[in-house]
């Protein structure tokens, strides 16, 4: 099995966390707790599952990650993006105003 950090979103604002060493929930990748057994997933889940049920966080999903001479990196490009924080500032674009048509 490979490496495997929990990741999720807060319910509370909506951004991304993962789950660190002491079962809190970060939005710092770096903190994640990686596990690379199947042991390891199951309590990653379950963990997540109490916190999700608590309404803590959304969407939980364990993803692979590797460690590297700089930490915890992850395997995908989406969880890349994702760890790095959006990729556009909140609110940024066009306004619509109340005909639904876009300011300038």
């Amino acid at each position: 099995m490979s490496l495997q950090i929990m990741t999720a979103n807060r319910l509370l604002g909506g951004g991304v966390v993962y789950l660190g060493e002491n079962q809190e929930w970060t939005d710092h990748f770096a903190a994640a707790k990686a596990v690379e057994d199947n042991d390891g997933a199951e309590a990653l889940l379950a963990e997540a599952e109490k916190a999700e049920a608590n309404q803590l966080i959304v969407g939980p999903y364990l993803i692979k990650v590797e460690r590297s001479d700089t930490g915890l990196q992850p395997l995908s490009v989406k969880e890349g993006i994702r760890a790095k924080g959006p990729t556009v500032e909140y609110g940024h674009g066009s306004k619509a105003n109340s005909l639904g048509q876009a300011k300038e």
